[in-house]
């Protein structure tokens, strides 16, 4: 008991170990604990990152989009590469290239 003799009174009051016991709980106990607070923070501002992006993305598909139901040309064009489509009399040679 003498070792409890030598702790500052303010430091035996009810209020102060009640204090220091819930800055202890909230801060590495609680669910809502620093540890996730800066899990939580680094996801949301990966997630803006992806946002901006996909809005990216988005524009750049909505661009190729509008060219391609205008220009006829440029729609068969992408047909034939991007889904290897032809014509009926046509042969098609598909050259792979290895890297």
């Amino acid at each position: 008991m003498k070792a409890f003799t030598k702790v500052p009174r303010f430091a035996k009051s009810f209020y102060f170990l009640f204090g220091t016991f819930f800055i202890i709980w909230m801060l590495f106990v609680d669910s809502n604990d620093i540890v996730t607070q800066i899990r939580l923070k680094s996801k949301l501002s990966n997630l803006k990152n992806q946002k901006e992006y996909y809005i990216e993305k988005k524009v750049e598909v909505l661009k190729n989009k509008e060219e391609l139901t205008t220009n006829q040309e440029l729609l068969e064009k992408f047909a034939r590469e991007k889904y290897l489509m032809k014509k009926p009399s046509e042969d098609l040679f598909v050259i792979v290239t290895e890297d």
